[in-house]
């Protein structure tokens, strides 16, 4: 690789892969909370298995949410997703409940009191990262895998390929040349299908949705493009295979491209600094790119439970500074508050925002006019640039 000559891969999975299911719930159970109390606390996480689902963690919110809301909750993100199949159906499945109130010893160490502002939700450290390889200022590879998985599921949504499932997976390996990516060395997707399609049918079907994602010129070679190499690809979802909230923190952030602190996102309020601190690093990260003062860009913070404040800012932007790195990690902690309550009050985080980031990626999308993917915005940019 010194030679910036090199092959690079990244993999997605669908809405309707297991762990992703469970992302999706919890996440939905997050907003549902947040919608009834903007400072609620959540943590909780999501099993699911052959027409089974299993809910359990821990909660500060409005009473008023019951099991039942959650339960109902859990059903709807399955039913959006598309399942009705004989093993994994949104109606007939069983869903068990095991959520209870969140520990008096977390709280304490979270809750603002006195003259001490509110603490980190846990300890850990967290990775943002930025590139010029796309136009979201993310890694193509991962980009492009989530696209084409996107594509996928919307032409299934619309009823235009009714002959693909919810679970797919996808896995793009781009040739690298001077470090730039210039095509597609291989492409794999493996989708579910409807038991009357064989193989060829359904690589047919794939072909034009990795066309269009690709850039032109891009699409490799006949021979390294799979799809389905098992041959079949009919039982999916969870009655193929359990899932967990939290399993698929790769595919949430950079495809491997960048460190991952190893916290998942997916159902944790945004006191939890496993969450908001990697949308902090990420916003930041994207903003000191944006503003043309790295190529690339990558940055951790590190957090004790309890404390407000980060114990690191470190920033490393892999030899393509225009600036001093350690100048840019002071400069980064004065035009943003990096205490919990100054990243949620930024980026504006107590909102219901989060189902929507299950799937797809929790980076390199478009920011909503509702606020969701607020860490996704270039506003700091101008002022960055015109601080050196």
């Amino acid at each position: 690789m010194l030679d910036g000559n090199y092959q690079f891969t990244s993999e997605s999975v669908s809405e309707g892969h297991p762990d992703k299911i469970c992302d999706r719930i919890s996440d939905s159970i997050v907003d549902t909370y947040l919608t009834g109390d903007p400072d609620s606390r959540v943590a909780v996480e999501t099993m699911c298995t052959t027409n089974r689902i299993v809910l359990a963690g821990e909660v500060r919110g409005p009473v008023s949410i019951t099991n039942d809301d959650l339960e109902a909750s859990a059903r709807a993100c399955v039913k959006d997703i598309g399942y009705e199949q004989e093993g994994f159906h949104w109606e007939k499945l069983d869903v068990s409940v095991y959520v209870h109130s969140q520990s008096k010893d977390i709280a304490q160490g979270v809750d603002a009191s006195g003259n001490k502002d509110e603490g980190a939700g846990d300890q850990g450290i967290m990775f943002g990262y930025a590139c010029r390889e796309t136009s979201a200022l993310m890694p193509a590879p991962i980009f492009y895998s989530h696209a084409i998985l996107e594509a996928l599921a919307k032409a299934r949504h619309s009823g235009g390929e009714p002959g693909l499932g919810p679970d797919s997976k996808s896995q793009l390996t781009l040739q690298y040349e001077k470090g730039k990516p210039i095509r597609a060395a291989s492409v794999v997707v493996s989708t579910q299908h409807a038991a009357e399609l064989d193989q060829d049918a359904v690589r047919e079907i794939v072909r034009p949705y990795v066309l269009k994602v690709l850039p032109d010129g891009w699409m490799c070679d006949e021979e390294e493009f799979y799809v389905n190499p098992t041959g079949r690809f009919v039982i999916g979802g969870p009655d193929g295979d359990a899932g967990l909230t939290g399993r698929k923190i790769i595919v949430d952030t950079y495809g491997g491209a960048a460190p991952h602190g190893g916290g998942a996102f997916s159902g944790k309020d945004p006191t939890k600094v496993d969450r908001s601190a990697a949308y902090a690093a990420r916003y930041l990260a994207k903003n000191v790119v944006a503003a043309e003062l790295a190529e690339r860009c990558t940055i951790q913070l590190s957090y004790a439970i309890g404390i407000s404040k980060p114990l690191s800012v470190y920033v490393d932007c892999a030899g393509t500074a225009q600036v001093s790195e350690n100048e840019l990690a002071g400069m980064l902690q004065d035009v943003m508050d990096l205490s919990p309550r100054g990243i949620r009050e930024k980026l504006k985080l107590n909102r219901p925002i989060y189902a929507r980031t299950a799937a797809y990626g929790h980076f390199g999308r478009t920011p909503d006019p509702d606020g969701g993917f607020s860490w996704e915005q270039t506003d700091l940019a101008d002022k960055l640039k015109n601080m050196f």
